[in-house]
């Protein structure tokens, strides 16, 4: 299409949603057969984690291969010739090896990790998942398919694109029939922005792969039963395809082929019904989440938000928008389905030529979507809905029904990872907090005019204090009268190292009463220094996104960090950090080099002063590769210490040593915005803190 459909937004969000309700949905019992499935759960028509005594919300490749491999889109400028290789940099670049993302099963084992070892010992994509590099089983195994939503959603309306998009995605990891899965997903996904039909999407899908295909010649056998199943019986076909084609005939962990035979059963007998769908893709077994998300979010964007309210399911509460993209770039680990929907919606409209959407001027809960709370829960005094009206420059908000005269009602939204989150294995939480000190958070808040009397209102955030228990910590409180509209201004102070989990509002009144939310944002730099708080606990140590080999919280030191093989980092902050200066002093025990990061934005993507040996400092940017920007000699020594500096504005950037400044360039091509990192190259370095605060330049503009 060269014109964008008029509901893109909403499509998109609905295709997210749909991705996340159906791996949540599928997740507790991934990989269990069908005849399991019904003797132990029945058929799935609405969650169980409950009967796993599970979370609901818990990181999954699913959501962290399909939202952060996307990222490669706009980190190469939504370039639509984006290529094979620059998505397989993006891969090294997010990656955290054997913790983050990925189903790290061994070389040979899990088509992920082999295609991501191909990658770091230099085999470029489409190479590193081919069959010619990995072997034909390898290749096709699933995850070309799982992963491949978000470029669909990059082309609506235009299949061809789509499978364009699909195959230079796939081919990172996967070949041949795992390629050809891939792009009947994206295809039928693109169309479905513009068609409603299930048929026809799939003929609109199917003549873009070859005819010889084995993924076509499933297709054609799965629609052939399905036609002549007078009895409308899913459960029959699905008998046909576990004798045709299933897990016994196709080797490896889990074969594409079985597990998009039952897609195509989902979508034919579901007939575009959402529960009934998603129970078919559910309770017909083997990789239950990666078929469910696949089905959910096609049907998401075939339908948009009215998907969701078919047959009076509550699909949407329990989730609330949350989501975890677990990678490097930890700051941007704990989000929400609005949030990483404008992140495609934004690539998408780049890539038509259009500028990018930023509700209520870009904040960062902002709400416009229908039944959007983006993460927000209210405790018990309180309870939240997403509404029409009652915004200043958009056009809905979040109603806050505050019920206990006399008491104090608040609701939330994460900031860092909840103290619940728990252990999610296999898939590890690497996070980073998205609030700091320093930064400058704002809301606009409307009451009711219906309301007797003022309500006092306040924004508050919750941080880990002594034992990791949540500790209040409140900005002024105001008084807003009956129809009253105010803005709530607060910059966080000091929290002493310990990290803020959760951010949102305080309310109280001598009446019952109900309150707006039309957004709350916060920006700029911080001013904070990262360091371990005297109260203990052990947050603030995995505020850290851990990509190095050891780091334990129980050394003298803040900081002790080694690394046994290449180059380690830990990381916070995010990419609105863009204007600051970066210290520490640092001791270098025994290391190839030892330094900081500025401006980090994953493994791969940073400005880094380091002290190398033999006798030098040096200042790199890596950036598809390690560029020197400048060096001299310097004799340093091990277990002296060494106090380094960065200072960025703009593309001026400036390194210090000892409070000497040695290097003073401009970057014509900048890294525009990033976290801070301790780096160790093969040995160990120790320090005690990193302290960030707003260049001078900054602060006055």
């Amino acid at each position: 299409m060269t014109v964008l459909p008029l509901d893109y937004a909403e499509r998109v969000y609905a295709g997210v949603l749909g991705k996340m309700i159906g791996v949540y949905l599928g997740r507790p019992f991934e990989g269990w057969t069908h005849e399991r499935i019904m003797q132990e759960l029945g058929e799935i028509t609405y969650y169980v984690h409950d009967k796993f005594k599970r979370p609901l919300i818990v990181t999954d490749d699913d959501l962290s291969g399909t939202f952060g491999f996307l990222r490669a889109m706009s980190d190469y400028g939504n370039n639509p010739d984006l290529t094979p290789a620059q998505i397989g940099q993006t891969w090294l670049n997010y990656l955290v090896e054997e913790r983050a993302t990925l189903w790290w099963g061994g070389f040979g084992n899990s088509t992920e990790h082999t295609a991501y070892l191909r990658l770091k010992n230099g085999i470029t994509a489409p190479a590193s998942g081919s069959a010619a590099t990995n072997g034909k089983i390898v290749s096709e195994q699933i995850g070309a398919q799982i992963f491949i939503d978000g470029w669909a959603m990059l082309a609506p309306g235009d299949p061809e694109r789509a499978a364009d998009y699909a195959r230079r995605a796939a081919s990172v990891s996967h070949d041949g029939e795992a390629i050809y899965g891939a792009q009947v997903i994206a295809a039928m996904e693109a169309l479905a922005f513009v068609e409603s039909d299930i048929n026809t999407l799939i003929d609109g899908a199917v003549r873009l792969i070859p005819r010889d295909s084995l993924v076509y010649r499933l297709i054609m056998d799965v629609r052939g039963w399905h036609a002549a199943d007078s009895a409308d019986d899913w459960k029959q076909t699905r008998s046909l395809i576990a004798a045709h084609y299933g897990y016994d005939k196709y080797t490896g962990v889990c074969h594409i082929v079985p597990n998009h035979a039952l897609i195509i059963l989902s979508l034919l007998y579901g007939g575009g019904e959402f529960q009934k769908s998603l129970l078919i893709a559910n309770t017909s077994g083997w990789d239950t989440d990666c078929n469910s998300g696949n089905v959910g979010c096609l049907l998401g964007i075939r339908g948009g938000l009215a998907t969701f309210e078919q047959d009076g399911v509550d699909w949407r509460t329990p989730v609330a928008d949350r989501l975890y993209i677990s990678t490097a770039e930890g700051g941007r680990t704990i989000t929400d389905a609005v949030t990483e929907a404008y992140q495609i919606i934004n690539m998408g409209r780049a890539l038509h030529g259009e500028s990018p959407l930023q509700p209520k001027n870009g904040a960062r809960f902002h709400f416009e979507q229908a039944g959007a709370v983006q993460g927000f829960r209210a405790d018990e005094g309180a309870s939240i809905r997403n509404v029409a009206g009652h915004s200043g420059s958009g056009s809905r908000s979040l109603c806050i029904d505050y019920h206990s005269a006399g008491n104090v009602a608040r609701i939330f939204t994460p900031t860092f990872a909840p103290p619940d989150v728990g252990a999610l294995p296999p898939y590890a939480l690497i996070a980073a907090p998205s609030l700091y000190a320093g930064q400058m958070i704002r809301a606009e808040v409307q009451a009711d005019e219906t309301n007797n009397g003022a309500l006092e209102v306040r924004l508050q955030a919750q941080i880990y204090g002594a034992t990791d228990h949540l500790s209040p910590l409140a900005g002024a409180e105001q008084t807003i009268q009956p129809g009253q509209r105010i803005t709530l201004e607060w910059q966080i102070e000091d929290t002493c190292g310990a990290p803020i989990a959760e951010i949102g509002l305080e309310v109280k009144g001598n009446q019952a009463g109900r309150l707006y939310l039309d957004y709350l944002t916060w920006q700029g730099s911080p001013q904070v220094t990262l360091t371990r708080p005297d109260h203990g606990g052990l947050q603030w140590h995995r505020a850290w996104a851990n990509a190095i080999d050891h780091f334990e919280p129980t050394w003298g030191e803040a900081f002790r960090l080694a690394h046994d093989s290449g180059r380690g980092m830990i990381i916070q902050g995010s990419r609105e950090w863009q204007d600051y200066e970066m210290q520490s002093v640092i001791t270098p025990h025994f290391a190839s080099s030892v330094g900081i990061a500025a401006r980090v934005q994953g493994l791969e993507r940073y400005y880094a002063l380091l002290l190398v040996n033999p006798d030098m400092i040096r200042l790199v940017k890596m950036l598809d590769g390690e560029t020197v920007l400048a060096e001299e000699p310097f004799e340093w020594r091990e277990e002296a210490s060494y106090a380094l500096k960065l200072r960025l504005n703009g593309s001026h950037l400036q390194a210090f040593i000892d409070s000497k400044l040695v290097f003073d360039i401009h970057d014509n091509e900048p890294l525009c915005g990033g976290g801070v990192a301790f780096v160790c190259e093969l040995g160990s370095l120790s320090s005690n803190a990193i302290s960030v605060q707003p260049t001078k330049e900054s602060e006055q503009q």
